[in-house]
């Protein structure tokens, strides 16, 4: 077993940020991984990081732009705190050693990005995440903060009270790649879930093959809810042939979309008559896509973004890797032709519910980043809001957690709150394999943390063993059943129909998943094993995002129905809660917090 104050899952920004302020704070922090921290998928965010930093900017112009982007569904309390802290995150990345892009007098540049009242994007080339990645990890390794990387992490120790609100979590299961060996982490003060996206749900994304919803997954099973899960973005600038990402710094440096008559449609065609290209995500994704169904799409897949016009120096200064990917997937010289790009998965809003310091409703576990929804994106991110998310949150969970916030903040309710419509089916039973992972022994009393922990290993090892023993089907079969139906049926248009559809073929999965077993009998390096375990959490995520999205009938942000094309404030201004209790499902809803420190925002129709 393994001891330490925090643990901290996963290492990309969010994880390495949480780490560092943990440590500040005192606190013995491990970090534990299932990649090398520098290849988590933070890396490939090429945009840029949001912050008012210019005197003509502020933090309250930004904050509104976020809502305004959220479609009114973001919540107050987390938005406000999120812009407010921004500038001094940015700051202290530059002390750190943050390689920003520079005006000639020196000081940071800041570009304009889709759905921003002022250009408040920072950047270091077209590689920010990269160079985000790499500066904090230095800081991990100054610190002496431990780092386990190549361990998967794939179960909480939670104790197994009957109400998911009175659980506590003691520590984390996992894997150790090289050996094959399962192992305890003694967590004394908490656990900090930052295990990052879950764009495995879909078969053409942006994210890394080791995007799996993780995080999300087990912390539903735990009892933790889930929120605003139907809320997908759908970048519109990735290359067809790979999902690879195409920089939204692209159009904030002037590109220019294309469709198959050269027409930019985005103001020839009305989408979005003041911003253009520069709209926000959802909105241009959308107008890409209807000009594809509707025959003005090139080779009827996909539309053009040309930068030519920029011109080679000012390319090659700040979006030189771009001019790589588009060479090196789709052939195209970036300098001589357009680039061929159409919407592809990019990010979850929705998450494990928490409040403003990464809390979640489980004593003890934290999440941050992407796995978890604060409500700060809403209904739909702005571009360049992530990467500060990351570190403004990922710098209150880890203050937090090791003692260093004084005010107590108000936990989510939300575990065990009976449903306002009803539940939903229960999911299928995956005959032990993938059971609900709280443990308990007899009467449900454990007689110290480190028991629930014991417990929770051994659960696991039996898993992991049954896989490894049993004679069953692959489990990709089973992955791209999920990522077809996702794809076909859930994306950027969505019709009641194909909701139900993918659903009746993720339950179907979800039963095929009982006879899942691992063809590699190593014990060493097993990748199988972990891309196994995996697909459990890939059905969990994409169940709790249809769910969702058939029960929504409106048309907000992300989020579009065929027979409800309005946003109805009146009836959906209120998030989706999606919660796992003692095996069952229930689907529940609570209010949006429209009321911030110096606003009350109201609701307004959003245009670009």
């Amino acid at each position: 077993m393994h001891e330490h104050d925090v643990i901290v899952v996963g290492a990309g920004g969010a994880g390495l940020r949480a780490a560092i302020e943990a440590h500040e704070e005192g606190a013995d922090v491990a970090l534990v991984s299932k990649l090398h921290p520098v290849r988590s998928h933070t890396g490939a965010a090429e945009g840029g990081i949001n912050a008012a930093l210019h005197p003509e900017d502020s933090w309250d112009l930004h904050a509104y732009d976020t809502m305004k982007g959220s479609d009114y569904l973001g919540d107050a309390p987390a938005i406000d705190a999120f812009a407010q802290e921004a500038p001094d995150e940015v700051i202290q990345l530059e002390h750190w050693g943050m390689p920003f892009s520079r005006e000639e007098d020196g000081t940071v540049s800041q570009r304009p990005f889709g759905g921003l009242s002022h250009p408040r994007t920072t950047y270091a080339g077209a590689e920010t995440g990269h160079h985000l990645l790499h500066t904090m990890y230095e800081q991990v390794v100054k610190r002496g903060i431990e780092v386990y990387d190549e361990w998967y992490v794939s179960q909480l120790a939670v104790t197994e009270e009957d109400d998911p609100s009175e659980r506590s979590c003691y520590g984390a299961v996992a894997y150790e790649i090289a050996t094959g060996e399962v192992h305890g982490f003694y967590a004394r003060d908490g656990v900090i879930l930052a295990t990052g996206g879950l764009g495995e749900v879909f078969d053409h994304t942006t994210n890394a093959i080791a995007c799996t919803g993780d995080g999300q997954a087990m912390a539903y099973r735990a009892g933790a809810p889930m929120e605003d899960m139907e809320f997908v973005q759908f970048h519109p600038t990735t290359l067809p042939s790979t999902g690879v990402l195409i920089s939204e710094g692209v159009r904030g440096e002037g590109g220019i979309l294309y469709n198959d008559a050269e027409e930019r449609f985005m103001f020839e065609h009305g989408y979005a008559n003041n911003e253009g290209e520069l709209a926000s995500r959802d909105v241009v994704s959308r107008a890409e896509l209807t000009q594809i169904n509707e025959g003005r799409g090139i080779e009827d897949e996909y539309v053009h973004l040309d930068m030519r016009h920029l011109g080679e120096e000012r390319i090659l200064d700040r979006l030189e890797n771009i001019l790589h990917l588009a060479e090196d997937f789709e052939g195209v010289d970036g300098l001589d032709e357009p680039m061929p790009v159409k919407p592809g998965q990019h990010y979850q809003m929705g998450g494990i519910e928490v409040d403003e310091y990464g809390q979640t409703t489980i004593d003890g576990l934290y999440a941050v980043g992407e796995c978890a929804c604060y409500s700060l994106h809403g209904s739909n991110r702005l571009g360049g809001n992530a990467l500060p998310e990351l570190m403004v949150f990922g710098s209150r969970a880890g203050s937090h957690v090791a003692g260093g916030v004084s005010e107590e903040p108000e936990i989510p309710t939300g575990a065990g709150a009976k449903s306002e419509e009803g539940s939903v089916d229960a999911p299928v039973s995956l005959g032990g394999v993938s059971d609900p992972d709280p443990v308990a022994t007899d009467g449900g009393e454990l007689a110290t943390p480190q028991d629930v922990l014991e417990a929770a290993v051994e659960t696991e090892r039996e898993r992991v063993e049954t896989l490894i023993e049993r004679d069953g089907i692959n489990h990709a079969d089973v992955r791209e059943k999920v990522q077809k139906t996702m794809t076909e049926n859930v994306n950027v248009f969505r019709e009641e129909s194909n909701l139900k559809q993918a659903l009746e073929d993720i339950r179907e999965a979800r039963e095929l998943y009982q006879e899942v077993a691992v063809r590699d009998p190593s014990r060493t390096y097993n990748t199988d094993v972990i891309h196994t375990i995996e697909t459990r959490n890939v059905i969990d995520c994409a169940e709790a995002i249809t769910v969702g999205a058939l029960a929504r009938e409106e048309f907000r942000g992300a989020h579009w129905r065929m027979k409800h094309q309005e946003r109805k404030d009146d009836e959906w201004l209120k998030h989706t809660m999606y919660a796992w209790n003692d095996g069952e499902t229930d689907l529940y809803y609570k209010p949006v917090i429209l009321e911030g420190q110096e606003q009350t925002y109201e609701p307004k129709e959003r245009s670009y």
